[in-house]
């Protein structure tokens, strides 16, 4: 058993290599094929803020998808609450009343949709694609089919504004503090688990990249013209954090992936596979209100159509960052990863002026890619 639980996490970090390796010939590609526009502090700052909302979006799906379940609404979901939120602010409610809103709805859909399906046993493809529809209705009844402009520049600031210089090199610090505790955490559970001593040098070794990685980006977002880390991205970094303390150092994040890998069995042992199922949805319910928000106020408007195919874009991230669509497994940095991936790749075929059938074609293939080396890995495993 010890040795399958270490062959797991050494293919888990093999795995975050390529993947960090595959990215970084991505951008060398389309750097030198966008004549060193790509790489730039500008287009950086603006990549890291198109992928926000899907990155948002992929740390609450992975935690679905660990848990075996899946939903297809989020897309639909993240429209109705833009609206609601540019509903509110329309007929003068306050802006804290507009942004409670927008993130209360969501909290009560995921409500329903885990209690169909955990308690109801309906399956979760079914739940997720009837919300996928109902809700891209309730969005254009609620909008009467027009677009409804947002006025409130603090509203717009969530997803347009930036912290200053100095603000972000403090956030930094206590990233890095965060990157190192998680690492000695780790290396603690190591001997707790009886898989061996626990070695702290290694774990404060291994923390080098993250760290170096943090450093990097704080002073890319400080290079473009001063305006510093955009709130998005901001926002991302902290529902990315959230997302590995709950998945790593919880029991709630443990019961998830007993319960992807063998409900039948967490459910012997003690788990409640219902509830935890129920309170999954609820999370990724908030994550979606509070994309939402960051979607309108970046395009200063709620429309019909807003958040189409961004289910597609959360689910793809997490599979071509080693998610297993069966539940059991993944991380929420592979996860973040992959959605930087697929944005890494809009971005560079955008400034490619690649037409956008040929950007659905590729992106598509990616995902079909992706899933089929997953499946090859399983039956090898």
């Amino acid at each position: 058993m010890d040795e399958t639980i270490k062959s797991r996490i050494n293919t888990a970090s093999l795995r975050a290599y390529v993947m960090i390796a595959v990215m970084g010939l991505i951008w060398a590609y389309f750097h030198w094929a966008t004549d060193s526009i790509f790489l730039t502090p500008r287009n950086l700052s603006n990549l890291m803020t198109q992928m926000s909302v899907t990155g948002i979006l992929a740390v609450g799906m992975l935690m679905v998808i660990v848990s075996g379940n899946i939903d297809l609404s989020v897309g639909s979901v993240l429209g109705f609450a833009g609206g609601m939120a540019a509903w509110a602010l329309a007929a003068g409610y306050s802006l804290p009343i507009a942004i409670m809103l927008a993130i209360a709805v969501c909290v009560v859909i995921g409500l329903v949709h885990g209690v169909l399906t955990s308690y109801l046993n309906i399956p979760a493809f079914i739940v997720t694609l009837g919300g996928l529809l109902a809700w891209r209705g309730a969005v254009k009844w609620l909008l009467s089919g027009n677009t409804i402009p947002i006025s409130d520049e603090s509203f717009k600031a969530i997803g347009q504004s930036y912290v200053g210089a100095n603000v972000g090199w403090l956030l930094a610090a206590v990233a890095i503090g965060f990157v190192l505790v998680m690492a000695v955490q780790r290396a603690r559970s190591v001997k707790t688990y009886g898989l061996g001593e626990a070695n702290y040098g290694g774990a404060l070794l291994g923390s080098i990249l993250p760290v170096g990685a943090i450093i990097a980006f704080i002073w890319v977002m400080n290079s473009y013209e001063g305006k510093g880390v955009p709130i998005p991205v901001l926002i991302f970094v902290v529902v990315a954090l959230f997302g590995a303390f709950m998945t790593t150092s919880t029991t709630f994040g443990r019961y998830l992936y007993a319960i992807g890998g063998n409900a039948d069995a967490a459910r012997l042992s003690g788990i409640d596979n219902r509830r935890n199922v129920l309170k999954v949805y609820m999370i990724l319910g908030a994550l979606t209100g509070l994309a939402a928000l960051i979607f309108a106020g970046r395009v200063g408007s709620a429309t019909p159509d807003a958040g189409t195919l961004k289910e597609l874009d959360a689910i793809a991230a997490c599979v071509i960052g080693g998610a297993s669509l069966v539940g059991g497994r993944g991380t929420i940095f592979g996860a973040c990863l992959g959605a930087l991936i697929m944005a890494s790749l809009d971005n560079g075929m955008s400034l490619l002026n690649v037409r956008d059938f040929m950007q659905d074609i590729i992106k598509g293939s990616i995902l079909v890619a992706a899933v089929g080396l997953d499946m090859a890995g399983r039956k090898q495993g």
